[in-house]
């Protein structure tokens, strides 16, 4: 069995979240099982559902009970989901001590460090928890520097060139 790894893919470009779902598709089509705890994230229907016919090789689970993403809502709905989202981050260190899974990828949990949700120390006790075979993936678009030494890799997406709404 390979050696588990850590990933971070972050950054303000677009493919984070696709990176790390095709990551964990390419482990499930080898065997190893997969569980995504997505954060701070608007609920996709169709995303959602997508990845739900991939069970029992690929499991999601979402704690948020909102539908709009965590920045879009109110303040007193923001003080219900934080409860919510320290419930997912709970679950996944169970999850990684558990050795539930062989692959974990924490959708925009880099997200919770930038809104003040945890301090990144929390997410580096997370790489801690996770056994030795167990590979860890977390997206964000915040970078979370601060714990990118802990990773085995980190992909920044950067969006290099925009075509303007003529296409040029």
């Amino acid at each position: 069995m390979d050696k588990g790894s850590i990933h971070i893919y972050c950054g303000e470009g677009k493919g984070k979240t696709t990176a790390a779902i095709g990551q964990g598709i390419q482990e499930a089509s080898q065997g190893r099982s997969v569980i995504i705890i997505q954060f701070m994230k608007e609920r996709n229907a169709e995303a959602v559902g997508f990845v739900q016919r991939l069970e029992p090789e690929i499991k999601l689970f979402r704690f948020q009970k909102a539908e709009e993403a965590f920045e879009d809502l109110p303040d007193a709905e923001k003080a219900e989901e934080i409860k919510n989202l320290k419930n997912a981050l709970n679950f996944a260190r169970k999850v990684l001590v558990t050795e539930e899974c062989d692959v974990l990828i924490l959708d925009e949990v880099l997200g919770l460090v930038e809104a003040g949700v945890i301090e990144a120390e929390e997410l580096r006790a997370l790489f801690e928890a996770k056994g030795e075979y167990t590979s860890l993936i977390l997206t964000g678009i915040y970078p979370a520097k601060e714990i990118w030494q802990y990773a085995d890799e980190v992909t920044e997406m950067v969006t290099a060139y925009k075509a303007d709404s003529s296409g040029q």
